[in-house]
Parts: structure tokens; sequence; C-alpha cells
């Protein structure tokens, strides 16, 4: 978890049709089988990014994540969760606003 934050930290992982074709139980999976103190793994519902997926969403920051793959899921977890570094190169930035 980010220091400073109020908020607990929160991992939504869609679980909507199109990103459940493109593998986002698997995600979820490689999500909760790495449990990070002070954060929350939930599968959600639509996150609106369809064709993108699987997506994930990192709350309070409001840190998007397009085709995540459940190899990448370590990699999340320790540079994001535990480390307070988003990954750049995984980051979605065509948020519908």
């Amino acid at each position: 978890m980010f220091e400073g934050n109020l908020s607990p930290t929160e991992v939504l992982v869609c679980q909507n049709r199109s990103c459940r074709k493109l593998g986002a139980v698997k995600v979820l999976v490689a999500f909760q089988a790495l449990p990070v103190p002070g954060v929350t793994v939930t599968g959600s519902q639509c996150l609106g990014q369809c064709g993108n997926g699987p997506m994930v969403l990192v709350l309070p920051e409001q840190v998007w994540y397009s085709r995540v793959h459940p190899d990448e899921v370590p990699a999340v977890v320790e540079r994001h969760l535990r480390g307070g570094q988003a990954i750049a190169s995984m980051i979605y930035r065509k948020v519908k606003q």
C-alpha cells in the first residue's frame, strides 16, 4: 500500500464477458495467489474498456492496466502494490472520463 493513502488499496480485475474471454479469470487468480497486506483484490463488473482487457484498476490511485497477462501479475504486485511504483509500460491511458 502507498504511504500516505487514507483509503485502503483495492485492485479491481474486470470479470465481464470480453475480459473473461481474454483471460481475466487467470489474472484474478494470479493476484489472489500473491496477497499483499492492506490490499483487497476483487473481481469486478465491466470497467467500461471492452476490447482492451483484461483490465485491472488500482484504487484509490486510479491506475489502469490493460491487456494484463497472469505472468505480469507478480511484477504489478512487487513494483506497484509493494514498491509504490506503477509500471509505466503497462498503464492504460485512454480511460473514458
